[in-house]
């Protein structure tokens, strides 16, 4: 997808991403009360690293659209814009994935090709929050049929575990797994700051 400069796009995926992008800002209004289209295409425009990483959410199944969480809030010192994964199941192209390069290395079997981590990191992008993912609730109801991997704390990870979270019966639940275990039904959200 991407030009030889591995972060760069070409101009017509930039072009199209750019657009998909703009018709997702306008229809989804709620996400972002207040902030204007043409200021964040001037800060992608300013950062071609980030509109590489947008591009990598996009072409995953992640649907990225600005929001305006409190667990971040936007950065009232660089004026810059925060993107989360708002597709309405959880990123079809991350999905059977476990937690991280540790959990991946330490199944003797049936490995998946990657870890959540590892994937984010590829993508320049971190993995939300529970704060931020159950922010993210407020603004729909997203992964009702799917899960998505959360960033673990250091305390629950350094006993083996990750944590993971779905929206059912009108409720976000959080739960733990081991961080080696994977499933078809579950991806992870991530944001970008732009």
């Amino acid at each position: 997808m991407a030009s030889s400069n591995k972060k760069e796009l070409l101009t017509e995926q930039r072009d199209t991403l750019l657009h998909v992008l703009k018709v997702r800002f306008e229809k989804n209004m709620n996400r972002h009360k207040d902030i204007e289209w043409t200021k964040v295409l001037a800060k992608i425009d300013a950062s071609p690293e980030k509109l590489w990483s947008l591009n990598e959410m996009e072409r995953t199944g992640g649907e990225p659209d600005v929001v305006v969480p409190i667990a971040i809030g936007n950065d009232k010192k660089t004026d810059d814009f925060i993107f989360y994964d708002c597709s309405a199941e959880s990123p079809k192209g991350r999905r059977s994935v476990c937690y991280d390069r540790e959990a991946l290395e330490s199944r003797k079997e049936y490995k998946p090709e990657t870890s959540a981590v590892d994937m984010a990191d590829d993508m320049g992008i971190d993995i939300l929050t529970e704060e931020q993912y159950r922010e993210l609730q407020t603004l729909g109801d997203f992964d009702m049929k799917t899960s998505s991997w959360l960033k673990t704390p250091d305390a629950i990870r350094n006993l083996g575990g990750a944590i993971f979270a779905d929206f059912r019966y009108g409720h976000v639940f959080v739960y733990h797994n081991g961080a080696p275990s994977y499933y078809a039904a579950r991806g992870f959200r991530g944001y970008l700051r732009v």
